[in-house]
């Protein structure tokens, strides 16, 4: 898995398990599902920051999730 992918995998666990996160607390319930869901996504997206040189900057970003996508989709 190259830096991208584990960038892009990293975002999106974190934007899905922020809500579930939030939900859970609001019921009453202890969010350990989403609480690693936000563990993982932090680490893929600190080793992809980490190993791609020179990192990401905040204009990237969106240039990497399109081509991310650009390469699974066919």
């Amino acid at each position: 898995m190259d830096a991208d992918t584990a960038l892009v995998i990293g975002l999106t666990l974190a934007v899905f398990a922020i809500p579930a996160m939030v939900s859970a607390y609001s019921e009453g319930r202890a969010p350990r599902v989403a609480a690693f869901a936000v563990l993982v996504a932090g680490g893929l997206v600190i080793w992809a920051v980490t190993s791609k040189p020179g990192g990401y900057t905040l204009t990237e970003i969106p240039e990497t999730i399109i081509g991310v996508i650009g390469r699974v989709l066919p």
